[in-house]
């Protein structure tokens, strides 16, 4: 089942991590604290989950979401394990979760000289830090690439702070690794549906990126 892909990357240091005001932050080896990039682009959907939260209720909102993260989680540790080329990466998993990652699989086989998996990144000019999903060359473009699970089909503009996530992730591999990545990859596994493949640039999203850190900092 396993591609055998191909690992060329670096090793990146890893960072602790503190909560500070309800907000996840990474503290950098120079002491540093910086917010995370998930914390940060919550800002921009935090409106639009409120007004779902009302219009389903409470309690089928906390159900819905704790189903939601811990499928996606599920699905992301296998992505992870068949990356690494481990065996048995099925074994004990739950339906939705295989019936998921078999559907993205394909999209998976297209990525190959991984740099970085699930690695730790910080940017003293953002003032952001972040763990990637993977850095690696997909269709031979070395690339961010981040897998996403969703209960419906996503449209493009609904994805605006996937996009600045995977900015921050290349700028910051930049400034700590002199590699420049300018590719940005989303491969998002839907619930009983097609996957889905976004692709953008770093160079059409950094600017947005800084324009929401300046806003919510």
């Amino acid at each position: 089942m396993n591609k055998d892909f191909n690992h060329v990357g670096i090793e990146l240091q890893d960072l602790p991590t503190e909560n500070i005001n309800g907000k996840r932050h990474y503290v950098t080896p120079k002491g540093d604290k910086y917010i995370s990039i998930t914390s940060l682009l919550s800002h921009l959907s935090a409106a639009g989950i409120s007004k779902w939260r009302a219009r389903v209720g409470e309690a089928e909102a906390n159900k819905i979401s704790r189903q939601a993260s811990s499928r996606g989680t599920r699905v992301h540790n296998i992505c992870e394990s068949y990356v690494k080329n481990q065996d048995g990466i099925l074994d004990n998993a739950l339906p939705d979760a295989i019936e998921m990652f078999n559907s993205i699989q394909p999209l998976l086989d297209r990525i190959d000289n991984v740099h970085v998996i699930e690695g730790a990144l910080y940017s003293n000019e953002l003032g952001v830090a972040g763990r990637t999903d993977l850095i690696g060359e997909f269709d031979e473009k070395l690339s961010v690439i981040d897998y996403k699970t969703s209960r419906k089909r996503k449209k493009w503009d609904m994805c605006h702070g996937y996009f600045m996530q995977g900015a921050f992730y290349a700028h910051a591999y930049e400034e700590l690794t002199g590699i420049p990545i300018n590719d940005l990859v989303i491969i998002m596994a839907v619930e009983s549906d097609k996957p889905l493949l976004f692709r953008e640039t770093k160079d059409r999203w950094l600017e947005p990126l800084k324009q929401v850190i300046t806003k919510y900092s």
